[in-house]
């Protein structure tokens, strides 16, 4: 994966198979601690122990399309090369949360890419569940919430591809505020 927002759909997928109803993700730039730090949690159906203790194993999937399970451990190790870590926390029934820590200053660390553009693919596969994207640099905080947008639309589908190209645009003009 080129960029973290590929790494950053791969893992909202997980939790749309986990059929999670609500995920959050935040992203903090902290240039003072030199941490680039992305943070998922979702309500989804959480893991047992034993597939959490495999789920970082490239060789480990509970998918049944595919032998192998890459990205988690891809993302863990470009997390690493930077001096950074990986962490996941999960109960069954109450969801999952996965915290990735990368040095802000290193290299190796995968740039975001293009952001907007996954919300606005995932929003737009999913429009039954609910985002809430939060991104902070010392420039400010940006707060996406598909629970307000819903509210303004009262009932036109998040799947409209006006209300896509939208929220597109409204990501990155927010984003562009702060970084």
């Amino acid at each position: 994966m080129r960029d973290l927002s590929e790494h950053i759909m791969d893992i909202i997928q997980n939790s749309v198979r986990a059929n999670a109803t609500l995920v959050e993700l935040e992203i903090s730039e902290d240039m003072v601690e030199d941490k680039y730090t992305l943070l998922f949690k979702d309500n989804g159906c959480g893991m047992s122990e034993e597939v959490l203790a495999k789920v970082s194993d490239p060789f480990f999937t509970s998918r049944t399309t595919r032998r192998v399970g890459l990205g988690i451990s891809l993302l863990k190790q470009n997390a690493e090369q930077t001096g950074g870590s990986l962490r996941i926390w999960s109960k069954e029934g109450e969801g999952t949360q996965l915290e990735v820590i990368f040095s802000h200053s290193n290299i190796d660390r995968p740039v975001l890419g293009n952001i907007a553009e996954t919300m606005m693919l995932l929003v737009g596969a999913n429009p039954e569940m609910d985002f809430l994207y939060k991104h902070t640099t010392s420039g400010g905080e940006y707060v996406f919430d598909t629970k307000e947008v819903k509210e303004v639309l009262e009932g036109v589908s998040l799947s409209n591809p006006n209300i896509l190209v939208y929220i597109k645009e409204m990501i990155n003009e927010n984003l562009n505020t702060i970084i």
